[in-house]
């Protein structure tokens, strides 16, 4: 194993924890705008306004992306299991 390849693995981990939490982050962003837009309309500055909302998003956000999350993750664990089973490591 050579400096390619440990390059290679961890780029290919840099982007298996992006697609992982890239579609929970993108949620939690557009739910804060959404709030903070709102807030801006109203003028109401309460603070449970801007944390519960976000943290139920969050929740059903994971809950409806942890299959594509556990098969990002499977794809990469399954690669390097077999680089360790092939002796490439």
């Amino acid at each position: 194993m050579d400096a390619t390849d440990t390059y290679a693995i961890l780029s290919e981990m840099i982007v298996a924890v992006l697609l992982g939490s890239g579609p929970v982050l993108a949620l939690a962003l557009v739910v804060g705008l959404v709030i903070a837009f709102f807030q801006a309309l109203t003028q109401v500055q309460e603070m449970t306004l801007t944390f519960v909302p976000k943290i139920v998003a969050i929740f059903l956000g994971i809950l409806a992306s942890s299959p594509f999350i556990y098969a990002t993750l499977r794809g990469l664990s399954d690669r390097v299991f077999d680089l360790i089973a092939s002796g490439a490591l």
